[in-house]
């Protein structure tokens, strides 16, 4: 599916047509992953980036890529530790 998105010119500053649409698709990705509306591998390929590129960019933009509550963490340290003893 295509969809045509109308950009004044001058927002085309120090980039082409061609790359501004890759970043438009990269930071849709990345908020339609950080919103949940997409899972990390869903938003990669949608972006069209490998999976490791992807979280280098949610790195950038301050994206979680794991979203992991701070009380489920400790429960879940809590019982690997119980099991190593």
């Amino acid at each position: 599916m295509e969809i045509t998105v109308e950009v004044p010119e001058q927002y085309l500053i120090d980039s082409s047509p061609a790359e501004l649409g890759r970043r438009i698709k990269l930071y849709a990705a990345l908020l339609m992953f950080q919103s949940g509306e997409m899972s990390a591998g869903a938003a990669a390929e949608f972006a069209e980036v490998d999976r490791l590129s992807f979280a280098a960019e949610c790195q950038r933009h301050g994206i979680p890529v794991v979203d992991y509550p701070a009380e489920e963490l400790r429960a879940e340290i809590g019982s690997l530790r119980r099991r190593a003893s």
